[in-house]
């Protein structure tokens, strides 16, 4: 998955200019997408070499689950490490730490800095950049755009990733491992894979060319996009919360007269929603900060999401990389509070289970 993604990476080339992998080609190939059939080409081996790893690594490692394995009789006991070995772990991994942290800690440098130009910190700092960047005519409306699009995304994959969960953990159809398959696969494809197929299927008089409005807005495109890379966080969060609902209770409220509709309405969804909320929490965080359907998909200043006007201010010029770190700050915090929210509806939903 590590490769895959990197792989098929399209913001971090962006964003060091450096135009020479494939998803940048891509990405440039779509002004002529009418006339030029390098995109799809392009699009077609990155898919091939992506999909080819995938399998691959499926043909190579996947064997038993340890769980099926008979456990061992005696317990590890964890044992504190005296010494320098105390010592050499602490800073292995403060390092690590420390190295992952950096790339945090220069956003937030660069959205305080005045004025930084060859030393290790800035000479002068301020905050006004972290104001302006909410207040930019441009962020703005990416803002209320960003808001629209997850949300319609969050409510698709919330009800289809219930029905398919529905599906896989209550029905004895044949289609049901098939299905979850499905569910999962949007981790597997890439994103820039994904948005490409989307964007060449909603060409004039192509099939989704009706997901795109007489004005050019993309507010149904993305949304289903944005859905389609989410659905795996809806899907398990609802079979994992099925599979700790004891179908009984949904038995008796059947033989009791209940109709199929109440039984889910009275039953299941009150069982199931601190699972569905931890999903959907994180299916909104991630669809807000999406990169690559929002690179591609989104064309006009007007129909930006945040992601696409982060970058559009890195290009400007003035103050522009100091406004998108500072926007870049504000997505940061956004996204750990979502991470925070779901992590306490995981808890929730975890007395639920034990009750």
């Amino acid at each position: 998955m590590v490769f895959i993604w990197a792989f098929t990476e399209l913001g971090v080339p962006l964003v060091f200019d450096f135009p020479r992998v494939a998803p940048v080609q891509i990405l440039d190939g779509i002004k002529n997408l009418d006339r030029n059939p390098l995109p799809y080409a392009l699009t077609t081996l990155v898919l091939l070499i992506a999909g080819g790893v995938f399998l691959l690594s499926k043909l190579l490692f996947e064997r038993r689950r340890i769980g099926a394995a008979p456990r061992p009789s005696l317990r590890s006991t964890p044992q504190a490490l005296r010494g320098w070995r105390g010592w050499a772990c602490s800073f292995l991994f403060a390092g690590i730490a420390a190295l992952a942290c950096l790339p945090h800690v220069g956003v937030i440098l660069m959205s305080i800095s005045g004025h930084w130009h060859n030393s290790v910190l800035p000479v002068e700092f301020t905050l006004a950049h972290w104001q302006e960047a909410l207040g930019s005519a441009l962020v703005v409306p990416s803002i209320q755009n960003s808001l629209a699009y997850a949300g319609l995304a969050t409510f698709i994959a919330l009800v289809m990733g219930a029905a398919a969960a529905w599906v896989i953990s209550r029905s004895d159809l044949r289609i049901r491992h098939l299905l979850d398959t499905l569910t999962m696969l949007p981790l597997a494809v890439p994103g820039l894979v994904l948005a490409f197929g989307y964007l060449s299927l909603s060409q004039e008089g192509k099939p989704f060319a009706i997901l795109v409005s007489a004005g050019g807005s993309p507010f149904l495109l993305l949304g289903l996009a944005y859905a389609v890379r989410r659905l795996p966080y809806v899907t398990r969060a609802a079979i994992a919360g099925l599979q700790y609902c004891d179908p009984t209770l949904e038995q008796a409220a059947r033989s009791m007269g209940a109709s199929a509709w109440s039984t889910l309405r009275r039953i299941s969804l009150p069982l199931l929603s601190a699972h569905l909320a931890a999903g959907c929490v994180l299916a909104f965080a991630f669809s807000m900060l999406e990169v690559s359907d929002s690179l591609i998909l989104a064309q006009r200043a007007e129909h930006f999401p945040i992601t696409k006007a982060t970058f559009a201010l890195m290009s400007a010029l003035g103050d522009g990389p100091q406004l998108a770190a500072a926007l870049g700050v504000w997505s940061m915090a956004f996204l750990s509070a979502a991470l925070i929210g779901a992590s306490l509806l995981n808890g929730k939903r975890g007395g639920l289970s034990g009750e």
